[in-house]
């Protein structure tokens, strides 16, 4: 077997072969009374779910015609902050029609993070731009704002109040930065940058329902900011997302799009350009309209489980419990793991070892800019997203788990 060797606290060298067995024996103390197996995050249904949809279903208002589409929207809109909220069928669809709104083209690129799912390149995709790829930093596991300060100053100018890539000759209209496992980003400073060479900033939010940035929700901070529902998010509604935003035109926009472009009329079909079948149904929204309600309930006991995991992993040698930083408040929707640099071989080590004790955890997503859709892409120096992709270990993060319940 292959073995790491690491100074301990006293300067010893030791031998880091048990690592694995370190990890199983913290989570299992931690989660000594959670029923097997043990899941990375599942729904927790405790309130007016069942009420809600039963509701829809006896009314046979069920498609996205209804009173809770509505009521979810005015929910998100108050619990958030932000002035209007325009609910979709999927994170992905929220962050799409958002990048639309941001005025992206096919002709465009948009930096995004290298660290991020899937979504956040495909959503610039669909629009026929193309990712342009930045690096992430350790203190938050999001943009560089630094770094991509300096990035620009080498690679890019501002054209008749377009920042153009100087490299491709395309315009660069957006910057995404992604909320990674619910740990909001250092906002001011990209949005200075963002300022700087007049890019629209468009949040990720898709993790982060419940997280606030110097006090302020994530995703509204943004001209636009994309939620999303889905089965493993902190609430859901089976499948399902949301645009936010403050500006009211943007908003009228995103609810057209949304509804296929569809101009209102007492019966005529009339669409006046291509929108999206992108519609939150009542169902869906029903079940939202419950779940928001125990939001409360939900982020105190999963920031409970993430003081349980701090305090447990603080004795073990070679690996960091990630935490919020001072002006940030986490919903820490999936708690992270940081092995040292020096015993990151041991990643795929600990991977087996908690998933055969029925402990589920998982790697972070591969770099975007390595998928072979996206392998060709602009990107900068990725150095500190490679490390992260090494090292970085999602483990279970369900708020029940806190109750000693799966």
């Amino acid at each position: 077997m292959n073995t790491t060797e690491r100074p301990d606290s006293s300067g010893t060298v030791q031998n880091a072969s048990d690592l694995p067995g370190q990890v199983v024996n913290t989570l299992d103390t931690c989660l000594a009374e959670a029923e097997r197996p043990v899941p990375l995050h599942k729904p927790v249904f405790e309130g007016n779910e069942w009420g809600y949809v039963k509701e829809c279903i006896d009314t046979e208002w069920v498609s996205t015609v209804g009173d809770y589409v509505d009521r979810l929207e005015n929910d998100l809109a108050e619990y958030t902050g932000a002035e209007h909220a325009v609910v979709t069928v999927n994170g992905t669809a929220a962050l799409h029609v958002s990048l639309r709104l941001a005025g992206v083209t096919p002709e465009d690129e948009v930096l995004v993070p290298a660290l991020s799912f899937v979504a956040t390149a495909n959503a610039v995709a669909y629009l026929g731009a193309t990712p342009h790829f930045v690096d992430s930093e350790e203190r938050t596991l999001g943009l560089d704002p630094e770094k991509l300060g300096a990035y620009l100053d080498d690679i890019a100018e501002v054209r008749d109040g377009t920042c153009v890539n100087t490299q491709t000759g395309r315009p660069m209209k957006a910057l995404v930065p992604m909320h990674a496992y619910g740990h909001p980003v250092a906002l001011d400073a990209l949005q200075e940058v963002a300022e700087r060479y007049h890019l629209t900033l468009v949040e990720d939010a898709a993790e982060s329902l419940g997280s606030l940035y110097k006090g302020t929700h994530t995703g509204t901070i943004g001209r636009l900011g994309a939620l999303s529902f889905n089965g493993n998010k902190t609430i859901t509604t089976g499948g399902g997302g949301a645009i936010l935003t403050n500006d009211d035109d943007l908003a009228d926009e995103a609810l057209h799009l949304v509804r296929v472009a569809k101009e209102d009329h007492e019966w005529e079909y009339s669409h006046d350009q291509t929108g999206y079948n992108y519609r939150m149904p009542n169902l869906n929204a029903a079940l939202g309209c419950a779940q928001l309600e125990q939001m409360p309930s939900f982020l105190e006991r999963k920031r409970a489980l993430a003081v349980r995991y701090q305090d447990a992993f603080a004795d073990v040698d070679g690996v960091s419990f990630f935490t919020e930083r001072e002006d940030t408040r986490s919903n820490y929707w999936l708690n992270v793991l940081l092995l040292d640099e020096n015993v990151a071989d041991r990643r795929d080590a600990v991977l087996q070892a908690t998933n055969e004790a029925d402990l589920m955890t998982r790697p972070t997503w591969q770099l975007l800019s390595s998928l072979p859709m996206y392998e060709d892409c602009p990107r900068m120096d990725l150095s500190t997203a490679e490390s992260l992709e090494r090292r970085l270990i999602n483990i279970p993060s369900t708020p029940t788990l806190v109750d000693g319940s799966g």
